[in-house]
């Protein structure tokens, strides 16, 4: 349908009003409110996140598509509650105690709402008690872990073994991500995956909530 392509091109181009109004058109025009967000506002961000990853697009050009697509889903919201859409899964996304770096996590949480995944995002100088009471909160299928600093990175540990002493660690995958985190880091503390770049991270979340 070129009305959900036209969506899906504007997004990618970040040109946040001509979404807004292209997709409450698609609204009148009676195309159901999922078909609009998978076809129009998921796919355009579902290729802007492949272009991010093999370096064609950088971080400003992804945060004015995120934009876009944000005031898309604004209008689409009501119309999703009301058909009773399910979230494809919950992650819950912080960076860890100590960190106050954000800009590598607020993408990560804009890929992942790309792909039609709910996150909770718990900000900045998370705890691990923090993380794992809001795991159980929201019944979160992952909990994402960002640190920038070599000096937090072992808070990380903390989130897995806190998760472990609550008993929630079978029913949850946590990931980790940032820059000086590495696949052996991941293994050494016991979580359950890493990934290098936000798009990434987004596909591995996605996949772990789908596999539930």
């Amino acid at each position: 349908m070129s009305i959900l392509n036209d969506i899906s091109s504007f997004l990618q181009q970040g040109r946040a009003p001509k979404v807004k109004e292209l997709v409450a058109q698609a609204l009148e025009e009676g195309i159901p409110a999922q078909e609009i967000l998978e076809q129009g506002l998921l796919d355009g961000m579902s290729i802007v996140g492949e272009k991010f990853k093999n370096n064609e697009v950088f971080v400003p050009e992804v945060l004015i598509a995120a934009r876009a697509m944000n005031m898309g889903t604004q209008i689409l919201r009501p119309h999703l509650v009301e058909a009773g859409v399910e979230e494809k899964g919950t992650v819950v996304i912080g960076t860890v105690k100590g960190d106050l770096h954000d800009i590598g996590k607020n993408l990560v949480k804009m890929m992942m709402e790309g792909k039609g995944l709910k996150v909770v995002d718990l900000g900045v100088d998370v705890s691990a008690e923090q993380y794992v009471a809001a795991a159980k909160e929201n019944n979160a299928n992952v909990i994402a872990c960002s640190a920038l600093l070599t000096t937090t990175m072992n808070e990380m540990k903390a989130v897995v073994d806190l998760a472990s002493q609550e008993g929630i660690r079978d029913q949850i995958k946590i990931m980790v991500g940032g820059a000086p985190i590495t696949q052996h880091f991941c293994d050494s503390i016991g979580a359950d995956a890493y990934t290098p770049d936000a798009a990434s991270a987004a596909d591995e979340a996605l996949a772990f909530c789908q596999a539930v």
